[in-house]
């Protein structure tokens, strides 16, 4: 059984953004970590810095449309399964944590960029870098060129310790395990993967996103490609979300560190126009909780008996 070093049970506050009232982050605790997996939600945060409002030409609510509204929420089962979840507090719209730390469009800045940044990502020139240029509805976000010292203001007060205590995680796990699972949790707009076909009749519901096996077990994601078709739901692998920087940073199936990115269609359980949760929201929850105790029990170290593991 894993003791979290960061807390045995509640949540652990992390780093400030430029307003000290402000958190950066938080970790989430269950009161035993008992199976060898780490949930993250870097975009579910919903704080818009002041900066960021003054800043910007968009209004605030336009401002949350990038984010993966609810999936904290939709993740927080994860405790009472046994395992911690890191999330972001801060709205995707003011940083990207799913980029590399200087993936920045040169377009933003008043000052030219340094020859190390990477200014030519395919990410980079759709506008969606490190420090996004504009929202997901294509609505560019600021008034005009901001100065390089407010993207290292937030790499350095945000990105950085955000990912550190990602990679803490990940170490304190695969140190007691010598096995680590990141589930990178996201969710997708109804829109992006209308083109796709799905197994069965209907639209895609989740992508899993396991870089074409080169950050994840194939076996893992297939016990959880079938974990999520055994709920009713469409699944596809790798389109059009094959994994971001997380999941490529994080996994390396043959030291046994394990990553897999997990996209639900929104419209499974929000409104997309007033981004507010339908009445299928909890039905969903009850479903993923299910799909991550089947693979939990796949997992290795894992007492699959519920009776032992109350007993401890």
């Amino acid at each position: 059984m894993l003791q979290l070093c960061l807390a045995t049970a509640g949540s652990v506050l992390g780093a400030t953004l430029s307003e000290p009232q402000n958190q950066a982050f938080e970790i989430l605790a269950p009161a035993q970590w008992i199976v060898p997996m780490v949930f993250n939600s870097p975009h579910s945060g919903k704080i818009i810095p002041e900066s960021l409002r003054q800043m910007s030409r968009l209004p605030v609510p336009q401002l949350h449309r990038s984010e993966d509204s609810f999936v904290d929420e939709l993740f927080s089962f994860c405790l009472d399964l046994g395992a911690p979840l890191l999330r972001a507090l801060f709205s995707r719209a003011y940083l990207d944590l799913n980029r590399e730390p200087y993936e920045l469009d040169p377009q933003m800045f008043v000052e030219a960029l340094p020859g190390f940044m990477n200014v030519n990502s395919p990410r980079v020139l759709a506008g969606l870098g490190t420090l996004p240029r504009i929202i997901s509805e294509g609505e560019e976000i600021y008034r005009g060129r901001i100065p390089l010292e407010e993207a290292m203001t937030r790499i350095e007060n945000c990105y950085r310790p955000y990912h550190r205590a990602l990679t803490s995680l990940i170490a304190e796990l695969h140190s007691a395990m010598d096995f680590s699972l990141l589930i990178d949790c996201h969710s997708m707009p109804s829109s992006s993967v209308k083109h796709l076909r799905a197994p069965r009749e209907g639209a895609v519901d989740i992508v899993l996103g396991d870089r074409f096996g080169a950050a994840c077990n194939r076996d893992i994601t297939g016990v959880l490609e079938q974990a999520f078709a055994a709920e009713g739901l469409n699944v596809v692998r790798n389109r059009p979300y094959a994994g971001g920087f997380i999941t490529e940073s994080h996994g390396s199936p043959r030291h046994n560190r394990h990553a897999v990115q997990i996209e639900i269609n929104r419209a499974l359980y929000m409104d997309e126009i007033n981004m507010e949760k339908t009445r299928n929201y909890p039905a969903l929850q009850r479903s993923l909780n299910r799909v991550f105790t089947k693979l939990a029990e796949f997992l290795p170290g894992v007492d699959a008996n519920p009776a032992s593991r109350a007993a401890e």
